[in-house]
C-alpha cells in the first residue's frame, strides 16, 4: 500500500475544507499583477495563506497557462523546525492536501539520492510548513503533476545546484523554490530590506543575501547559481509583506514573488512594451523641451517594469541611425534605464546631430533589454566565432582599455560570425586581425521591440 504524507498545516496555515480552501485559493489567484509568463522557475513566499497568499497568488497565476506542459514539480524549501545536515526527502509515495494526493516521482529522488548531500528522512518533515502550502496553489494551477520534494536543511548553494542542475529536465518540469523575505522588523524598515534582497536576486548577487534576508537563502541560492548559468531571466512580480495582507505593521514579514524565464525567449507583455514605448518618447520630447531628463516616480509602476535590467535605446530619423546609448550593469530600474537611455541616445549621443522636434515625425524608437552578459572562454578566434549565434547573440568585446559593444540588430548588416567579430573589434579601435592573451568576449541576447514616433496628440499625459 502506498504511504501517503498527510498535511500538517491545513487547519492552520490554510484552511482544511475543501471548498473554503478553493474559495481562498481562486481569490489569491485572481491577481491584476499577474501575466502570462514562460517561467523555469519561480521564488515564492510560504506564510500562511492569509498573509502570503495573494503575493503567491500572482506567481502561480503567472503558470497556470502552463498547466498542460507541467508534469513535474520539483519543489525546496528551508527546514523550520528540526537542524540537521544536507538535504531530506521524505519516504512517502505521495503528499496529501484537501483537494486530494499529489504523487512522488520517486524516479527523480533515486537520481537526486546519488549525490551525497540527499538523504531519506520523515523526521524533518514533521510540522514543516514550507512546502506544504505550495501544494494546494500548485494542484489548482497545475491539475496532475508528480511532486519531487527537498527539505533543504544545512548545505551549500552549490550542493543545491548540483540536484537542480540533475533535475533541470525541459518543459516539463517547474522549479519551485521557497523563501519568506525578512522577519520582524517594522514596516518601514522591512521594506527597504526586502527591495535590497529583490536586487540581489535580479541581478544574481548570491554573496549579497544571508539568512536574516531571506529564510530560504540556500535553495535560493542555488537557483540563482543554476539560473545564472543556463542564462535565465528574473523578474519581479510582487513585492509586499504581511502588513499589506493580514497583519500590523509594526512587525512584519516580507514577502517576495520572482520568476525565472530563458532570457533568449524571455518577453514582456505587449501592454508593458507599449507602455516603455511611450514613456521612451516622452522622455525625449522632455528632453527636446527642457534640456533635462525627466525623473521616474518608480513606485508608480508595476514591479515587473521596475525590475533591475540593462537595457539600450536606439533612434532612427528616415531609416538612419541618429543615437543608440545603454547599459551594460544592470544598476536601474527597467523603467528608469528606458527612460535616462532614451534621452541620452536622442540627444546626447556626441556621434550624432542631437533630435530637434522637427525630426520626430520621421523617427522610429527600438528598446532593447538585455540578458546578463556571460563570459566566453575559447582558445582561438575561430573557437570564439564557432560559439556566436547568428541573429540571436549580441557582444562585448574589451582587451585592455578598448572595447566595444554590438547589439544583435547589428547581424543585419554584418552577414557572417566571423566579420561580426572582426568589425567589433574595429569598434573598440582595434585593428580587424588583432588577437592577445588579455581579449576578452561576453555574449548575451536581447528582447527588442520598438514604433514610430507617435504624433503629440497620441502620448500619454
Amino acid at each position: 500500500m502506498a504511504s501517503v504524507r498527510q498535511p500538517a498545516v491545513a487547519g492552520t496555515f490554510y484552511s482544511a475544507n475543501a471548498a473554503e480552501l478553493e474559495n481562498s485559493l481562486a481569490a489569491h489567484l485572481d491577481s491584476p499583477l499577474a501575466w502570462d509568463i514562460e517561467a523555469k522557475a519561480l521564488v515564492v513566499p510560504h506564510a500562511g495563506h492569509i498573509y502570503s497568499g495573494p503575493i503567491a497568488g500572482v506567481a502561480y497565476a503567472s503558470v497556470r497557462h502552463l498547466a498542460n506542459r507541467v508534469k513535474r514539480v520539483v519543489l525546496l524549501g528551508p527546514a523550520h523546525r528540526v537542524a540537521f545536515k544536507g538535504i531530506a526527502v521524505p519516504s512517502v509515495d505521495a503528499h496529501a492536501t484537501p483537494l486530494g494526493d499529489i504523487p512522488v516521482d520517486w524516479q527523480s529522488v533515486a537520481q537526486a539520492l546519488s549525490l551525497p548531500q540527499v538523504h531519506i528522512s520523515d523526521a524533518v518533515f514533521e510540522g514543516e510548513h514550507s512546502l506544504e502550502v505550495h501544494l494546494p496553489f500548485l494542484q489548482r494551477t497545475l491539475g496532475e503533476f508528480a511532486l519531487v520534494p527537498f527539505l533543504v536543511g544545512d548545505a551549500t548553494p552549490e550542493g543545491v545546484e548540483q540536484i537542480l542542475r540533475k533535475l533541470w529536465g525541459g518543459p516539463e518540469t517547474l522549479i519551485v523554490i521557497s523563501t519568506d523575505l525578512s522577519h520582524f522588523y517594522d514596516y518601514d524598515t522591512a521594506r527597504k530590506r526586502d527591495a535590497n534582497t529583490t536586487r540581489a536576486i535580479e541581478t544574481f548577487n548570491v554573496e549579497g543575501l544571508n539568512s536574516d534576508l531571506a529564510c530560504g537563502v540556500r535553495p535560493l541560492s542555488g537557483l540563482l547559481r543554476a539560473a545564472q548559468r543556463l542564462d535565465l531571466r528574473p523578474t519581479t512580480l510582487d513585492l509586499r509583506n504581511s502588513g499589506d495582507t493580514a497583519g500590523d505593521k509594526n512587525r512584519v514579514v516580507g514577502y517576495g514573488s520572482y520568476a525565472f524565464e530563458y532570457s533568449g525567449t524571455a518577453h514582456i507583455p505587449e501592454k508593458f512594451r507599449s507602455l516603455l514605448v511611450d514613456i521612451a518618447q516622452l522622455s525625449i520630447r522632455h528632453g527636446i523641451k527642457t534640456g533635462n531628463c525627466p525623473n521616474v516616480e518608480v513606485a508608480a509602476f508595476p514591479h515587473s517594469l521596475r525590475t533591475m535590467r540593462r537595457t539600450f535605446v536606439s533612434v532612427h530619423t528616415n531609416g538612419t541611425l541618429r543615437g543608440c546609448v545603454g547599459s551594460l550593469s544592470a544598476t536601474n530600474h527597467l523603467v528608469v534605464d528606458v527612460v535616462q537611455n532614451a534621452y541620452r541616445a536622442a540627444l546626447e549621443d556626441k556621434r550624432f546631430k542631437a533630435l530637434t522636434e522637427e525630426d520626430l515625425a520621421a523617427t522610429d524608437i527600438s528598446i532593447s533589454i538585455l540578458s546578463t552578459p556571460r563570459p566566453m572562454k575559447f582558445s582561438d578566434e575561430a573557437n570564439l566565432v564557432a560559439q556566436i549565434q547568428p541573429d540571436m547573440d549580441g557582444l562585448i568585446l574589451q582587451d585592455g582599455q578598448k572595447h566595444g559593444v554590438f547589439l544583435p540588430m547589428m547581424w543585419e548588416q554584418i552577414a557572417s560570425p566571423q566579420d561580426f567579430v572582426r568589425q567589433l573589434k574595429n569598434k573598440a579601435g582595434l585593428p580587424l586581425d588583432h588577437w592577445s592573451d588579455t581579449l576578452q568576449t561576453w555574449v548575451y541576447t536581447t528582447e527588442s521591440f520598438g514604433a514610430k514616433f507617435a504624433p503629440t496628440s497620441a502620448t500619454p499625459n
